[in-house]
This record gives structure tokens, sequence and C-alpha cells, in this order.
């Protein structure tokens, strides 16, 4: 299912978003603004457990596309959000040992875009993003991904650990990509496996990487020390699939 919409600007615009069951990323909402129809749409996303922002006229100003936000504007995703669950059964329907991303705080979307169509052409089952502090799906996300979008469960998590630990319970192992871990070539890939990349500045955070049953090093011999966070992904995901054809 496609959304129509990705920014919605104006009270009741928002509120019948909410009401309508759309995936509303991020709310922003004027800060200290308390009149009846602004409780009523925070309330609402709070029941969603949407993010909410509470920023200046200026700030409302600069983002509207519209002029008329009277005070919040919302974005929703371009694409519908799956569920962890169906990740699982979309590996279990192909006879497969469960094989997807796990992103940890990725927030440039052109990087996200590009992961999603790795993961696609890799054969991962989908991908999970945390609900704060990363970027969702937008169009700039839907464009990057070259049409992998449509085809690649993307699921949205409150909390990252816990996520980890219930797939953990389906007999997932999780490696993250690091520079201070064992070169990927020596580790085994093979079986139910969920990748871990790290957000493009930092890495991945100390309590996911606690989490991790391996740490995968790539081989770099040039002048710089990092990959990008999608080439990254792409490097880590191909040796997994060289691994799972047995190849040499």
């Amino acid at each position: 299912m496609r959304f129509e919409e990705q920014t919605i600007e104006g009270r009741n615009a928002v509120l019948e978003a909410f009401r309508a069951g759309k995936t509303v990323d991020k709310l922003f909402v004027l800060d200290g603004c308390q009149d009846g129809p602004v409780r009523t749409i925070v309330r609402e996303a709070k029941k969603h457990d949407t993010i909410i922002n509470f920023v200046t006229k200026e700030r409302l100003d600069h983002m509207s596309e519209t002029g008329k936000h009277q005070g919040v504007i919302a974005y929703t995703a371009v694409y519908e959000y799956s569920e962890v669950e169906d990740i699982l059964k979309a590996a279990k329907e192909k006879g497969e040992p469960p094989f997807l991303f796990i992103l940890d705080g990725i927030e440039d979307p052109h990087n996200l875009g590009a992961i999603i169509r790795t993961a696609n052409l890799a054969g991962a089952h989908g991908v999970i993003i945390p609900k704060r502090r990363a970027v969702g799906l937008t169009a700039t996300v839907a464009k990057a991904s070259a049409g992998a979008i449509s085809y690649t469960p993307v699921a949205k998590v409150t909390n990252l650990v816990a996520t980890m630990e219930e797939l953990k319970k389906e007999g997932l192992w999780f490696v993250c990509a690091d520079m201070g871990g064992e070169t990927m070539y020596r580790l085994d890939l093979k079986g139910p496996i969920g990748v871990v990349i790290g957000n493009e500045g930092d890495g991945v955070s100390k309590l996911v990487k606690e989490h991790c049953d391996m740490v995968a090093s790539i081989p770099m011999k040039g002048d710089i020390d990092s990959l990008n966070a999608s080439v990254a992904a792409g490097v880590l995901a191909y040796e997994i699939v060289r691994q799972r054809l047995g190849m040499k």
C-alpha cells in the first residue's frame, strides 16, 4: 500500500491523517501552543507513539510548503511499514534461513535507500530501523532504493536491542560491521543472520554492539579508514551471499 502524502499541514488535515490510520513518522508543533485542536492532535500523536517535536514559528514557516500550517506539520511515510513478523514470514515462505538488516541510526535517506536496494538484490528478507534518531521511508529513500522499497519489507521498532533479543529466540545470530572486529572472511556467516550497520558518523552504538554475536571488519588497504554505511552494508551482505552459495 502506497501513501499519497509525505507532508501534511494544517490542524484538520493532520488530525484526519491520524484518524484515518496513516503512518505519521514525525509531528512538528508550534512550541507553547496549547489550544484545544492542538492538544487533540498531540493526544492522537501520543496514542500512536509518534515522535513529537515542539519548534519555533520560524522553523515551521521554513518547513511549510503552503504557508498555512496553523502551527502543525506532519511527515508521513511514503510507504507503509511492515512488522518484524512479516520479515520472518517472508523467509519461511521461501524456505530460507532468515537474513535481515538492522540499521542503527542511519540518518541519510540516500544511504537508507541504497541499503534497501542492496538488501533486495542480496536476497535479504527485510530491513529493521529504529523509530527515533533515524530517517524514515521518505520520497528520497524510495527514489534511492530504485524500486526495491516496493519488494523489501521495512519494519520500524521502538527498541533495537529488545528486537534483537526477540529475534535471537527465533534462532538468529547478529553480526555488526566495525573496524575493531574479526576479518569478515574468517567468520561463519551462514544460517539465520542479522547484519547490523551503524550510524554514518558514530557507527554501531555501544549497547547494540554488545548484543551482537560477532563483530566483522572489512579489510581496507587505502589511506582512509572507513566506508560509507551503504557500501559497508553491501560488502558484508555479499560475503554472506558467497558463504550461503558455498563458493570458495
